[in-house]
């Protein structure tokens, strides 16, 4: 390898500097750009002509999968290694598909990002470990696209074949606003944004729409017995993560008050605004400090338990998150249904101590 030309993309500045430092460490690689959304990264790409990108696909104004089919064919001999927070399996899947190289997660070590690296210009495939050894240990009894009821799926089929929501209604003898109701469910199960993201996810997993000989279980919820509901305020600048966190206490709590913010000043207003129960605050938020977010969210919200989280599990971080007062510090990596249903019920149990 010798004078390879890397384009950086992630919308994560200090994400980016820090990747940065780790490909130039490499001498037969040279950064000859950055981009933090996707208008930049389609210049970049025509103007820079790099051999090699690395990319973080959830960036403003870029729809993953099919920006990447289109930068796969208008660039068939560039190299792309995704690098990620999100391990999802149809994610990961439908990017592979979609023609990227490699899939690297963020919070794995310094050196397998250089072994992927290698690997990827070497014209081989990479995936993360953790990633493999799920999906090697898979039951292949245990289905992995998410489990739909037969009207979820009537929807989705109908969707696939171009209809509108009016059309589907008509059809499905439903009104417009239940269609739209059913849509905003189906696009947070398939941790999607858009009817393209949903069409596309669709057409590279046809399995999401097979009829189970299972019927998805419901999940076990809780009904939470405070004087008010449970009130979440989720601090991240990354929409899809929110819209991941949003679903899982609905899934855990389905009457809870969830609020969303994007950066210190929206997080803030909030917690001007009421109470709460509970922030999640991200570490990064965009080029904002979100342990900074968290000490201003303290000034006015002093009952309200925070947490700060990461996609990067560095000790500095959580020494400082422990520092301003957080209750924790977590990986988002382990932030799972069962760890968030850990932290909720915490919550709850302190709050009715204090009732």
């Amino acid at each position: 390898m010798s004078g390879i030309r890397v384009l950086l993309a992630d919308d994560h500045a200090i994400v980016r500097s820090g990747i940065r430092n780790a490909v130039e460490e490499l001498d037969e690689l040279e950064v000859v750009g950055e981009a933090k959304d996707g208008p930049t990264l389609f210049t970049s790409l025509q103007t820079l002509h790099p051999d090699l990108l690395l990319i973080d696909v959830t960036m403003p104004e870029f729809d993953p999968i099919p920006a990447i089919r289109q930068i796969r064919h208008d660039y068939p001999e560039l190299k792309i290694l995704v690098i990620s927070a999100y391990d999802d399996d149809i994610y990961v899947q439908g990017l592979l598909k979609a023609g990227v190289n490699g899939y690297h997660l963020k919070d794995q070590p310094l050196q397998d990002l250089r072994l992927a690296l290698q690997r990827v210009l070497n014209g081989e495939k990479w995936i993360s470990s953790s990633i493999v050894d799920r999906l090697v240990n898979l039951d292949p009894t245990t289905p992995t696209s998410p489990p739909l009821t037969s009207r979820q799926r009537d929807i989705l089929h109908l969707l696939q074949k171009g209809n509108s929501n009016q059309s589907i209604a008509l059809q499905l003898n439903l009104s417009v606003k239940t269609i739209e109701n059913h849509l905003t469910r189906l696009y947070r199960l398939l941790g999607v944004q858009s009817r393209l993201e949903a069409v596309n996810i669709i057409r590279d997993n046809p399995d999401i729409l097979a009829i189970s000989g299972q019927v998805a279980a419901e999940m076990p919820v809780h009904q939470t017995p405070l004087t008010k509901r449970l009130s979440v305020v989720l601090v991240d600048d990354n929409p899809r993560y929110r819209q991941q966190l949003q679903r899982t206490i609905g899934k855990i709590y389905p009457s809870a008050n969830i609020y969303e913010a994007d950066n210190i000043q929206s997080a803030v207003d909030l917690a001007k605004s009421g109470s709460f129960h509970l922030f999640l605050i991200d570490v990064l938020l965009g080029d904002q400090n979100g342990i900074q977010c968290a000490l201003q969210v303290k000034a006015f919200a002093p009952q309200s338990r925070i947490i700060l989280i990461s996609a990067y599990p560095d000790k500095e971080f959580r020494r400082q998150s422990l520092d301003i007062g957080a209750s924790a510090f977590i990986d988002k990596k382990v932030l799972d249904s069962a760890t968030l249903n850990h932290i909720l019920e915490d919550v709850v149990q302190s709050n009715l101590q204090a009732q």
